[in-house]
């Protein structure tokens, strides 16, 4: 079995994400690269890892739930007019090699294999992070997704099969279990952010006896949010919320920026997030 692959992110002098690509992660959860512990430039960690409750949510990671009938999500497939169903069909996201890597910046490709072995589709992935204030900085993800062979790679989710507002996919960031307070919200504090085009999504939380902590997510395509807030703390800017193909030589791109801060949410911090989105190349 190849060996697993990591590399810790640092910013103001100090590890803030450990980046993972473990082959032995067992087939169910879709094994792919992950990012956790993502931390607070205080130390607060701000993702969970195989929580009980979905032992799929790797940190933060990109999955999607099909791709040419492939679960690269982990966990249960979604069958119309049956429901959740455990099927032996998870692929994995296998290492390739490193482009680059430093403490701000790691390139990564990846090959997405189906259960059968067979590669399905390339991955460039670009993660880099920098330093906002004294108590925040950002990790700016993207990744292009292209064809192994040529031929269309065929998206799907839950909802685009009849689940519906089941329509994850993307980057996806499940915080940790257990916080005592958790708030979710977009443009307005008190809307239901699920589902919308808002610009950003505020996500914060707190675990009892320690420090809040807030994160802010802004994507360049205006996807649907996915959001949960009420049974587990979850944000992912949903790139298959309805049914998506990627015409045969076409490619899949997309960017998301996270602000990850000490303390509660404030208009300075949003502030602050949107004026670093404006600054990053497109």
């Amino acid at each position: 079995m190849p060996k697993a692959q990591a590399h810790e992110l640092r910013c103001a002098g100090r590890v803030v994400a450990r980046y993972v690509w473990d082959p032995r992660l067992p087939a169910t959860v879709s094994p792919r690269p992950y990012l956790h512990p993502v931390t607070t430039l205080g130390g607060t960690t701000v993702t969970g890892f195989m929580p009980d409750d979905h032992v799929h949510h790797l940190g933060a990671s990109i999955a999607l739930p099909i791709v040419n009938d492939v679960n690269f999500w982990g966990g249960s497939t979604y069958v119309s007019g049956h429901g959740s169903i455990r099927l032996d069909n998870h692929g994995r996201q296998d290492h390739h090699r490193w482009l680059h890597r430093d403490d701000d910046r790691a390139e990564h490709e990846l090959h997405w294999t189906g259960r059968d072995g067979v590669t399905l589709a390339h991955e460039r992935r670009v993660l880099t992070v920098r330093q906002l204030t004294h108590d925040a900085w950002m990790l700016r993800v993207t990744f292009t997704l292209t064809s192994a062979d040529g031929t269309a790679l065929e998206i799907d989710s839950p909802a685009a099969r009849g689940r519906e507002g089941a329509g994850y996919g993307g980057f996806f960031w499940r915080a940790p279990a257990g916080l005592d307070r958790v708030h979710a919200y977009g443009r307005d504090t008190n809307g239901d952010v699920h589902g919308s085009r808002d610009p950003w999504v505020v996500l914060s939380g707190h675990h009892r006896g320690g420090t809040p902590w807030t994160l802010i997510f802004l994507a360049d395509e205006k996807d649907p949010w996915f959001v949960r807030s009420a049974d587990y703390a979850g944000v992912c800017s949903a790139i298959a919320w309805k049914r998506l193909t990627v015409a045969p030589g076409g490619t899949l791109t997309r960017g998301l920026s996270v602000v990850i801060a000490d303390g509660p949410p404030s208009s300075a911090i949003t502030g602050t997030a949107m004026a670093a989105i404006r600054e990053e190349p497109a």
